[in-house]
Order: structure tokens, then sequence, then C-alpha cells
């Protein structure tokens, strides 16, 4: 969003010069006259043209639009109307993209729509689930309380998505570690020995012949192997913008050990907090499991999901449907069958949802014990094949000489 400087005077009859993002000068104009200052002039601020432009962060993160759910339950609660509890909000945030988002929002309402159409068109930043909820908040007349459950449900997922990305933290240092070690040792370490082992003319293990070769095949080709490495990368995402690649590769995922458990149960723990959310809000049970569905981690998995909300249009009830995507376990099943029968269909989604969301952490945390002696074994084995292939020459020098 480009930022204006305007020229306005105050009550007091004093000339300031003042910041502010906007879509336009004109409703740069509209800020500052509804605030009752005399707007004198407005010019575009183009020393701010690359940050507002060009920024490289073009995604809202999770704590920021979490901080503006709450601010804004918190203001709407307090009896502010919601346009005015959005103005407050967006000139007050921090995140550059949030407020451009803010923006647009509060032009639309200004133009008679509500607040979950004005935040439609940003379905893809913030997820269907956030306008369902504020569609059905708007429509109980209970707008806070939407909020506030909708505020409880993204902590969880933001938590658990950071857990993942925790996990993966450290064996991704450890194999960057490792490459750029091996990288040393072939570029830098191998080609002098080789020159030192030429000058005695004698006969090299195996091993060390090999990777001799192999180092002096890298360092002689380089421009190709940074070629074929653009070409892989621009490669790989020109198939990732196809859906079955995107679809085959979600499924490779699902093959991986311990990760397709990982995987299998967030999908679970996610849909049913999403499925729990959007019921206790008031949407209908129907258009909620759709919904829920799109929520999942894994595109194969929600392909897979596919058919629940026309099952359920045939009569069937929300447990059998789900036996037939063949995704969900037996626990899970057995307790949605319970919340059917009792009637408290949301609640024990919900605490499915917890459940599923403990085994995780406990799954993520073996995960993390193993891969770190597996990888500190990999690097030993990796220097241990290198430090031989090195000093065996050597040492059969050394023999010969004695």
């Amino acid at each position: 969003m480009p930022q204006f400087k305007a020229r306005i005077t105050a009550e007091d009859g004093r000339v300031l010069t003042e910041a502010h993002l906007a879509i336009s000068a004109a409703d740069c104009r509209r800020y500052f006259e509804s605030r009752g200052f005399c707007v004198l002039s407005i010019r575009r601020d183009w020393t701010k043209f690359r940050i507002s432009s060009f920024s490289l962060e073009r995604k809202v993160k999770d704590r920021d639009f979490i901080m503006f759910n709450q601010e804004l339950m918190a203001l709407v609660r307090a009896g502010f109307p919601v346009l005015r509890s959005i103005e407050v909000i967006a000139n007050r945030t921090k995140s550059p993209y949030l407020k451009e988002i803010l923006g647009k929002v509060e032009i639309d309402i200004r133009h008679g729509k509500s607040l979950s159409d004005s935040f439609a068109p940003f379905e893809d930043r913030f997820s269907k689930i956030y306008t369902a909820a504020l569609l059905a908040g708007e429509q109980s007349g209970n707008l806070p309380e939407t909020l506030s459950q909708f505020v409880q449900y993204a902590k969880v997922v933001a938590r658990t998505k950071s857990r993942i990305r925790s996990a993966l933290i450290y064996p991704t240092l450890l194999l960057v570690f490792s490459m750029g070690l091996l990288g040393i040792l072939i570029n830098f370490v191998l080609p002098n020995f080789a020159d030192f082992y030429k000058d005695f003319d004698a006969a090299l293990p195996l091993l060390t012949e090999w990777l001799i070769r192999f180092s002096v095949f890298v360092r002689g080709h380089w421009p190709i192997w940074i070629a074929l490495a653009v070409a892989a990368v621009l490669g790989f995402r020109a198939m990732r913008r196809r859906e079955a690649t995107r679809l085959w590769m979600e499924r490779m995922k699902l093959k991986i050990p311990l990760g397709k458990v990982i995987w299998v149960e967030s999908a679970v723990a996610l849909f049913c907090r999403t499925l729990s959310l959007l019921l206790q809000a008031g949407v209908t049970l129907l258009t909620s499991v759709g919904l829920a569905s799109q929520a999942m981690p894994n595109k194969y998995l929600v392909a897979r999901a596919s058919g629940l909300p026309g099952s359920i249009k045939n009569g069937e009830p929300l447990s059998e449907s789900l036996v037939k995507t063949g995704i969900f376990p037996a626990l899970a099943l057995d307790m949605i069958r319970i919340g059917e029968s009792s009637a408290d269909l949301g609640g024990m989604l919900r605490e499915v949802a917890e459940v599923f969301d403990e085994s995780i952490q406990a799954r993520i945390d073996t995960f993390v014990s193993l891969i770190e002696p597996i990888m500190i074994i990999c690097m030993g084995l990796l220097v241990a094949v290198m430090l031989l292939s090195v000093y065996t020459p050597i040492f059969n020098m050394i023999k010969v000489a004695r």
C-alpha cells in the first residue's frame, strides 16, 4: 500500500505534515477529513515506494492476524462499531500487508458490505474458515463470541505449525552442515592431496582414486552444476503449478514411515477443530464439513475427503461418511459417534482434536530424538570415509618406505 504525506491544519491553526498509508490520495484525504482536519495538500511519499510496493513479506504472520482478531473482539465487545474498530486497528498495526488489507476492508464496509463480505476477497490469505466464522457471528448477532472461538482455534493451529517447524530446524541444519563439509573436502582438500600423490606415482586405493576423480570433475565443471541446480529449481517450481504433480508430491509425503502418522493425525486434529469451531459458531453441518476438509494440511487427504458433503447430503451420519475416506483412525470415529448420539458433536470434535494434538506432540518429540543421533552417525561416517580415502595412501607409502 502506498504512503502519502498530507499537509493538514489542526483546530489551533497549526500546519502539520502527517504520513498515512492509503490505497489512493482520495482515501488519504477522506481519512484526515473524517478526523476533523482541514487538508491542504496530499502527495505521494516516493521515499517509501520500495518498502510499500516491493516488500518481500506478502503474507500476514499468524501472530499479527491473531492479535488483530483479539483487538477486534475487544473493541466490538466494548461497543465500538465494526468500521471504527477496523480503523483503530489499521492505524496501530505494524504489518504493512495487514494494514493494506484492512484499508481495503474499511473501504468495502464504508460502501455497505458486511465484515464477512469485505474479507471474502482475501480467503486465500486467511482461509474460507475465517470468513465463514465471521458470517456465522454476524447472522447469530454474537460476533465477539465467534471471534473469541476463532482466536483460540488460530492459536492452537499456529502452535501446532510452530512445533512441526521447530522439529525440522535441527535436522535441516545438520544436513546443510554435512553438505557444506562435503563440499569443502571435495573442492579444497582432495585436490591438494591429488597433487601430492601424483609426485609419488604410486597406485592409489580404489576409494581414493574414485573420490579424487569425482573432485576433479566437480571442480572442472562447476558452471554445469550451477546450471543444473538452477534448472532443477525452475523445473520443480513449474511442476508444482500442476495439480496432478502437487497431489503426487503430497501423496509421497504419506510414504514416509513416521511422517505419515504425523501428517494424518495433524489432518484429523485440524479437521475436527475446524468443524467444531464452525458448528459452535452456527454454521450448518453440510457447509462446515466442506470447509473443514479444505483446512487439512495435505492436499491428497483433502482430495480423499472431498466426498464428505455429498455423503452427508444423502443422509448419512458424519461418522459413517468419515469411514469412507479411509483417513480417520478408529478412536476418532468412535468419539465422533458418541458425540452424535449425545447431541454434543461440537464438544466431542474439540476433544478429538485435543487428543490427537497431544499424540502429534509425542510423535514429534520421538522424531526429534531419533533424527539427532541418526544425523550425527551419518555425518561421522561421511567424515570417516573422507579421511580414510585421504590418509590410507599415506600409510601405505610409509609401509613401502620402511
